[in-house]
């Protein structure tokens, strides 16, 4: 596809500092671009490089000055990248196919099918699923029975969804994930662990992107649910009855144990856990590693296990440093008592 920096300007809501005919007929990074292509910089730390990149435009923030290069100035560059490169660029188009279904696939009893659904091979449905508009199924995926999906979701391969989950609208989920798996659930006696029964569901809702390998467990009794706009990475861990409020942020190898309930816009970093039967409060941000024994209140910052406010531990991290330091001085002011002690008896 091709594209006048005019018309992408246009798209983005941004203005033209140079030649606004030069054709753009594809996206990259700074560093790898070439003619005829668009890039973008949104961190200062990156405009260096807009002087030797061979890119024959940038999309870039209000306060940055012209260096001799056609520019698109606008409010929030990386945003405005992203939506040219969902024009530009090929993205998905490899395994989105045109509408159909395969002759592999096997469809069970009573599912219902919107438009314009691509059904791709090998795909097993179950007894009276939903499948809504514009729907892409790719190969090798397993819906259970009675679970419905919303329009124009992108499920990718080796994605499992068990049964009588509800999948909503612009979803995306990426292969290997399991999606309604049975919770860790079982009651010791005497020793044995007995198995507890997991009757509940799974909730996605609307524009919610789950990455590969995620597992996200029916609830026991009731529901888990992950809230619109949500994003999860990939290699997390969701237990039974967990609810994740809207636009939250899930990285990579997070554990969530059951009954947890993160409000909304939660942010949790890379290998963080949640104690279960715990509150997340709104807009709260766990670190890294961090692990929440003890509910949050909103917009709280912690870190370290156990997580506690992030400048608090911030200190904590400082002191250990001079650790060895401390442990010589306290030795020498010991010898030093000892010595007064001594002197004093006598």
């Amino acid at each position: 596809m091709l594209m006048s920096l005019k018309e992408i300007a246009e798209l983005v809501d941004g203005q033209v500092i140079g030649d606004e005919s030069i054709t753009i007929t594809g996206v990259s990074g700074i560093k790898e671009a070439r003619e005829g292509e668009i890039t973008f910089v949104a961190n200062s730390r990156y405009a260096s490089l807009m002087s030797t990149t061979q890119a024959s435009a940038i999309i870039v923030g209000p306060e940055v000055k012209n260096n001799h290069r056609p520019l698109i100035k606008t409010g929030d560059p990386y945003l405005a990248f992203t939506r040219v490169m969902k024009l530009l660029a090929n993205g998905n188009g490899e395994l989105i196919s045109p509408p159909g279904i395969h002759p592999t696939v096997i469809l069970g009893k009573n599912v219902e099918l919107g438009s314009n659904v691509s059904l791709q091979p090998y795909v097993v449905i179950g007894d009276d699923v939903r499948i809504g508009d514009k729907v892409t199924i790719c190969p090798h995926v397993y819906i259970g029975r009675k679970s419905r999906i919303g329009d124009e979701t992108l499920i990718y391969p080796q994605v499992t969804i068990r049964e009588k989950i509800s999948i909503g609208k612009r979803v995306i989920i990426h292969s290997g994930t399991v999606v309604g798996g049975d919770g860790f659930g079982f009651a010791p006696v005497k020793g044995i662990h007995h198995k507890v029964p997991q009757i509940g569901t799974v909730i996605i809702e609307d524009d919610v992107e789950i990455g590969a390998n995620v597992a996200i467990d029916r609830g026991t009794i009731g529901k888990t649910v992950i809230g619109k706009g949500t994003k999860i990475d990939n290699l997390v861990q969701i237990a039974h009855n967990v609810v994740i409020g809207e636009n939250s942020i899930i990285v990579a190898q997070v554990g969530i144990s059951g009954s947890a309930t993160l409000g909304k816009g939660v942010t949790m970093a890379g290998q963080s856990g949640v104690a279960g039967h715990l509150t997340i409060g709104d807009n709260a941000i766990v670190a890294a590693r961090a692990g929440v024994t003890k509910s949050l209140p909103p917009h709280s910052l912690v870190s370290g296990f156990p997580a506690k406010p992030h400048e608090k531990e911030k200190r904590i991290k400082a002191s250990l440093h001079r650790l060895p330091e401390l442990c010589k001085t306290i030795s020498q002011l010991l010898k030093r008592v000892a010595n007064l002690e001594e002197k004093l008896t006598k």
